[in-house]
């Protein structure tokens, strides 16, 4: 079933207009018909059943029927990533979604490739991820920030997972080892690797736990979604 995240609230009877681009992408490209029905969610009121109820020239309107899933909080994992190559951090980010991310956060830092990233495609693919791996919200994609700002005032609550593929980190099935959910971050360097300064700022960190995810070499894009899976699969909600 058509499934799609929409702004508005959910409730029985709601009727709700769709944006132009999901009007046409139900109508002229999934070929749908009144009546016909299609999974929604907002990231707030779970997974609702809906029928499309009025099709017009510029816009399709829908009406809430019932609720399928209730809403269940997502884990509080963020990732936090160096800026690299458009098509590789666009990979990240589409990964990131299917792999439970609740926030993707971008970084300068001193060996970053790229200086730019299109905030707006990003969030698109991360709505377009999250709508089809039938999660209930859809992760933020946050604006570019130096690093330093980034962990400036980091909260010690939040333990940060940082991929430190300098030689001298255990690896990271260990490190995780006993660790229990809560708020986590995972944080991937650029192509380059973090420089001297920025490893030993961030090993001041009393929250930071370095790991090293074996012995190869990883591009930027392998390296997120290897570290996601691991936890995932260690901590997160992969656990019965």
């Amino acid at each position: 079933m058509i499934r799609l995240y929409i702004p508005h609230d959910l409730a029985a009877g709601a009727e709700l207009a769709l944006d132009p681009g999901q009007s046409r992408y139900l109508t002229a490209v999934m070929r749908q018909a009144l009546g016909d029905e299609l999974l929604v969610f907002n990231g707030r009121d779970g997974e609702w059943r809906a029928a499309i109820s009025a099709i017009g020239k510029r816009a399709v309107a829908i009406r809430a029927l019932g609720l399928e899933r209730p809403q269940v909080p997502a884990p509080d994992l963020d990732l936090i990533v160096a800026l690299v190559k458009r098509g590789r951090l666009e990979t990240i980010v589409e990964k990131a979604a299917e792999l439970g991310a609740r926030r993707v956060l971008l970084a300068a830092t001193e060996r970053t490739n790229a200086d730019r990233a299109r905030i707006d495609r990003l969030a698109t693919i991360a709505m377009e991820a999250a709508e089809q791996t039938g999660r209930l919200d859809v992760p933020q994609v946050l604006e570019p920030a130096k690093l330093e700002k980034l962990v400036a005032g980091w909260e010690a609550s939040r333990r940060l997972l940082f991929c430190d593929e300098a030689g001298d980190a255990a690896p990271i099935l260990d490190a995780l080892a006993g660790q229990a959910a809560g708020p986590w971050a995972i944080l991937i360097g650029p192509e380059g690797g973090f420089s001297p300064a920025e490893r030993a700022m961030l090993r001041a960190l009393p929250c930071a736990i370095p790991v090293s995810l074996g012995p190869r070499i990883l591009r930027a894009d392998t390296a997120a979604i290897s570290a996601l899976t691991i936890w995932q699969a260690a901590i997160g909600d992969w656990r019965p």
